[in-house]
């Protein structure tokens, strides 16, 4: 596959994902928007930018998956803080179901691909 549709695969593969990865990150400790472009961009395959997450955490907000908070940074001005709430824990909850039945059936039938 060429470079450019190999790109354009991930990107895809991303975009059906990434809120959930976001909620993923969350659901272990409340972290700053920049934290968690960052912790998405040390995962080979989910390089992305503050331009991506920026507007994802506020739609997640607006949704009521995440709630926020200001704290003070000892290098700058306050920051707000992203926090998974109860119902972003349903659906982070509600996801890994999903995603374990589909992707186990993706498996199944790549490995069925590859004995053929």
């Amino acid at each position: 596959m060429a470079p450019d549709a190999d790109d354009a695969l991930l990107a895809q593969l991303r975009r059906g994902t990434l809120q959930f990865c976001v909620l993923a990150l969350l659901a272990g400790e409340p972290r700053y928007a920049f934290d968690v472009v960052r912790d998405l961009g040390e995962v080979e395959g989910m390089v992305t930018s503050e331009g991506t997450i920026y507007p994802l955490l506020s739609r997640l907000r607006r949704d009521g998956l995440v709630s926020t908070s200001w704290r003070e940074s000892t290098s700058g001005p306050p920051r707000r803080y992203y926090e998974l709430t109860a119902a972003g824990q349903a659906a982070l909850e509600h996801f890994t179901d999903q995603w374990r039945m589909f992707s186990g059936a993706v498996d199944h039938l790549l490995a069925g691909r590859a004995t053929t």
